[in-house]
């Protein structure tokens, strides 16, 4: 049996302040590509996670989501006397703060010699992001050798530009982002990271930049801009959904579950960018990464109210 979007990358557990000012904290679930991957599993597309957790409690509560998630994790190593990461979330008048310890985690040691070959072989579509590079090198050699072997093989790539310069230096992640890049057919970018990245200001002048590496399709995220879709033939803004945002926490990862579900269901990229601004609005609606990301169900209803 084949995946038909596989992502890699490092899954957390979230303890997520639960008013600002608080000491009581939310439990939950993150990790920018598995909150992807969930979403995308919520849209009904077939998916699975390439990862690595820790044989402790929180890698258990890991598996545990991804199965009630309809996530597959055969592709997932458990390593013992590796620690799962986990990460804080705080809330203040400026926005939502992170806050990790993720140092050595089990994902951070995963090597290439681990990648599912064959299994991304069979994929649609393989999705990773800048934070799945950046966790540690060996994880980074291990995500561009995916993506390389997918675009061998004829499978799809989709990379979120997610820049953490907590993780690494702005130098090396220019390097090796641009490497991504290259190998890259759906590119999601947000503001900050991609303007950061490129050195550039200007929104065409970036999707420029990305086309020009051969990136096939770019889903520029702009928040409550909603969002703005380019291919080397038409660009188009996308009209934001408008909600009442309480968390913003893993919007844009829900957007991007959403897009690529959509695309692979045979969607066009303008209405695939429609659906996915609804669901990464309504994703906002509630605390956390992972429990606000909407069904199936509860997109199309708002699509068909809106």
């Amino acid at each position: 049996m084949s995946n038909k979007i596989l992502a890699y990358g490092e899954a957390m557990v979230e303890f997520n302040q639960s008013i600002s000012q608080s000491r009581n904290y939310l439990e939950g679930f993150g990790g920018d590509t598995s909150n992807f991957a969930i979403a995308a599993a919520r849209q009904g597309a077939d998916c699975a996670y390439i990862s690595a957790v820790g044989d402790d409690h929180f890698g258990r509560n890991l598996l545990d989501l991804w199965q009630t998630e309809k996530v597959g994790t055969e592709h997932i190593s458990v390593v013992p006397g590796a620690s799962t990461g986990i990460y804080f979330v705080t809330h203040d008048g400026a926005g939502h703060h992170f806050h990790y310890l993720r140092a050595g985690s089990a994902a951070s040691r995963y090597t290439p010699q681990q990648l599912p070959l064959d299994a991304i072989a069979r994929a649609h579509v393989l999705h990773l992001s800048g934070i799945s590079l950046a966790i540690s090198e060996s994880a980074c050699d291990s995500g561009l050798a995916a993506m390389a072997h997918a675009r061998k093989s004829g499978v799809l790539t989709s990379l979120d530009t997610n820049l953490r310069l907590r993780l690494w230096p702005l130098e090396r992640a220019r390097e090796k982002m641009v490497e991504a890049f290259k190998l890259c057919d759906i590119c999601l970018p947000s503001w900050e990271d991609v303007s950061m990245l490129t050195g550039l200001e200007d929104r065409d002048a970036i999707v420029d930049q990305l086309l020009s590496y051969g990136v096939k399709l770019v889903a520029f995220k702009l928040g409550e801009q909603g969002c703005y879709v380019a291919t080397p033939d038409e660009r188009r803004m996308v009209a934001p959904y408008p909600v009442q945002a309480l968390d913003a926490t893993g919007a844009g990862d829900c957007f991007g579950g959403a897009f690529v579900a959509e695309l692979v269901a045979g969607r066009d990229p303008f209405s695939a960018a429609r659906y996915a601004n609804v669901a990464a609005a309504l994703s906002t609606t509630g605390y956390g990464a992972v429990e606000p990301i909407p069904s199936r169900q509860k997109v199309e209803a708002a699509l068909k109210a809106a």
